[in-house]
């Protein structure tokens, strides 16, 4: 199997399964010397975690970080970087009857039909369980671009709808990614009707980037909008992608469209032009429903724990192209 492995010169590859013994990721690129902390790490990865907030899955897994290699006495080395967490609370027979049955929407038989075998446990390989290995990428890339910032969050999610304006408002949100904190009983009493009935709903999580340089992206086939698509739409669960008015522009005419540089989300000709990135991801929902759902561990609605995860994409993106651009040497970036 081919395609673990994402980013050119602040690359990594993610392995493992969902209900295997462990799931990781081994980083290359990441320069020496940057203070590192296991508790910042963990963090990370508890924002990700299961049975975090009410209304996901039910299923508690620590989710602790081991670090096995390119780090010392709190520094990174800039050696090859190797990071497992230990699958701790599995339930392989919620999965009995997904041997037989497929979930349409789910890898599971596009995969049994590629490969003529799966790990059918959680999803093996395709699980959203790899995610993890994500987040723990996007920890080390977020060292790489400390004067970058990257904020995640629910736009849409079921009746619940925020705005940029929302979060550029408030520097703290709810254990549920949605700037409004105010919606929180709200949204767990609609996550648990959902979880009650078997049903599931998905959504939109946008992206706000402040401070990225300009010069980042190549003209082509590397274009940052180009990167930033193949990592989010990556993601198993995520189905479309957009940046700036998105889909909106095709309701406009180019008279609308040209008077406002901010319409085109910070990026120009796929190079990023210094402004405010924003970024929007739609998110299907959860495949498993009905019965299935009700004797699982699932969760009726994957954007809380999403949320994390695009971040990690992002901040993966972004070191990827920095260290691209420094490579031209001293050039014209404005770090």
């Amino acid at each position: 199997m081919r395609g673990n492995k994402f980013g050119k010169l602040f690359s990594f590859v993610t392995f493992g399964e969902s209900h295997g013994e462990a799931l990781g990721v081994v980083l290359d690129g990441v320069s020496a010397g940057l203070d590192f902390s296991l508790e910042a790490l963990q963090l990370e990865l508890d924002r990700r975690a299961p049975g975090r907030v009410a209304g996901t899955t039910n299923r508690k897994e620590a989710d602790k970080a081991e670090v096995l290699s390119g780090i010392f006495e709190g520094k990174t080395l800039g050696t090859p970087i190797a990071v497992i967490v230990r699958n701790t609370n599995q339930r392989s027979k919620d999965y009995d009857k997904l041997k037989t049955e497929y979930r349409p929407g789910h890898a599971d038989e596009t995969t049994q039909n590629k490969y003529g075998i799966r790990d059918h446990r959680g999803g093996g390989r395709s699980s959203g369980r790899e995610t993890l290995a994500r987040v723990i990428a996007g920890y080390f890339a977020g060292l790489m671009i400390p004067k970058i910032k990257v904020r995640a969050y629910i736009s849409k999610m079921g009746p619940f709808e925020s705005t940029v304006e929302e979060l550029r408002e408030r520097e703290d949100i709810s254990p549920y990614n949605f700037p409004n904190t105010d919606k929180n009983t709200e949204i767990k009493k609609y996550l648990l009707g959902l979880k009650a009935n078997g049903e599931s709903v998905g959504g939109r999580i946008s992206v706000l980037i402040e401070g990225t340089p300009v010069g980042l992206g190549e003209p082509a086939f590397d274009k940052l909008k180009a990167d930033f698509a193949k990592s989010l739409l990556s993601i198993g669960a995520c189905v479309s992608f957009s940046f700036g008015l998105g889909e909106e522009m095709a309701n406009l005419m180019g008279s609308e469209v040209s008077t406002q540089r901010g319409n085109f989300g910070g990026i120009e000709g796929g190079i990023s032009n210094g402004e405010d990135i924003f970024l929007t991801t739609t998110f299907k929902p959860t495949s498993t429903v009905g019965e299935k759902a009700k004797e699982g561990r699932h969760d009726p609605c994957i954007l809380p724990r999403a949320v994390p995860v695009v971040e990690a994409m992002v901040k993966c993106v972004l070191a990827d192209h920095l260290l691209r651009q420094r490579a031209y040497g001293d050039g014209v970036i404005n770090e």
